[in-house]
């Protein structure tokens, strides 16, 4: 199986338990507060991905290097999981969704200044209309308002897109993709801690649905999601070629939205969507540029 093959199906595989964050979020907030649900989040998902590296050998994080992933934790898990869960409790699924995917524009931008990651003209014009497709998504209905959960979203996204910036500089620094998201998403249990004791007392309290979201959302959304995210960027010459595909996450995550939450897709969605998917297989075949 080509490199090119491998990126494509872990993006694919990544983005689906990304879209389902989405709407099964909602459903945990129904018993979870959303600064708690994130710390039982990376709490669950950090055991499951430390079992999995004790297996695969992972070696531990260098001392000078803590610093790093602290810092890599609070962008892609600690107040990335602080700022979506707050933004979601006042967006729809879709909407939610569309804001976070404005991420791989941040993040192929700050590759191109930080990295020197270089996209040719069909590269900027398609991350350009795939924006577009987010956009016509959001304003289809008419005149988007700002309002706190907007803010929230937004932020979100600018804080991973940190993420995926810092989690290049350690993949080029010689760590694997199983010992960037572990170490990472352990330490966000750290940055979310000061909510631990609420989780616990709902944990404590949670009927079994609720503790099923929870684990889908550990597990899938969480520990298998981001671990293939990693890998696909450990994979890639430029972090473009993978970030790219997160313009697909509001469009399943809509699809999601409509089987888990009897949302039904509007117009835009399928105008939208269908942008953005044309927009990313022609950046993949067209858009790359040689280091």
């Amino acid at each position: 199986m080509s490199n090119k093959i491998k990126i494509t199906i872990l993006c694919i595989l990544t983005v689906f338990g990304w879209a389902l964050a989405f709407p099964f979020s909602k459903i945990a907030m129904h018993h979870y507060g959303p600064y708690s649900l994130g710390f039982l989040r990376v709490t669950v998902a950090s055991a499951a991905l430390l079992i999995m590296g004790l297996f695969k050998g992972i070696r531990p994080p260098k001392l000078r290097h803590l610093g790093l992933f602290l810092i890599s934790g609070a962008c892609g898990f600690g107040i990335y999981l602080f700022a979506f869960n707050r933004g979601i409790q006042t967006l729809s699924s879709a909407s939610s969704s569309i804001l976070v995917a404005t991420t791989p524009v941040m993040t192929a931008v700050g590759a191109h200044f930080l990295y020197k990651e270089k996209i040719n003209p069909i590269g900027w014009v398609t991350l350009v209309t795939a924006f577009l497709g987010v956009a016509l998504m959001m304003l289809w209905d008419g005149i988007l308002s700002i309002n706190e959960g907007i803010i929230w979203t937004l932020l979100a996204a600018v804080v991973f897109c940190c993420y995926n910036l810092l989690n290049r500089k350690l993949s080029k620094m010689g760590y694997t993709a199983e010992e960037i998201v572990t170490y990472s998403m352990m330490a966000a249990i750290i940055v979310l801690s000061p909510f631990s004791a609420r989780g616990l007392s709902e944990i404590q309290s949670a009927v079994p649905k609720d503790i099923i979201v929870l684990l889908i959302l550990s597990f899938f959304s969480s520990a298998g999601a981001y671990y293939l995210w990693s890998k696909a960027l450990s994979l890639t010459k430029n972090t473009s070629d993978v970030t790219n595909f997160g313009f697909l996450t509001p469009f399943v995550a809509t699809l999601l939205g409509s089987v888990v939450l009897s949302e039904v897709p509007s117009i835009s969605t399928a105008i939208g969507g269908t942008i953005i998917i044309l927009s990313i297989v022609i950046f993949s075949l067209k858009g790359k540029v040689s280091s």
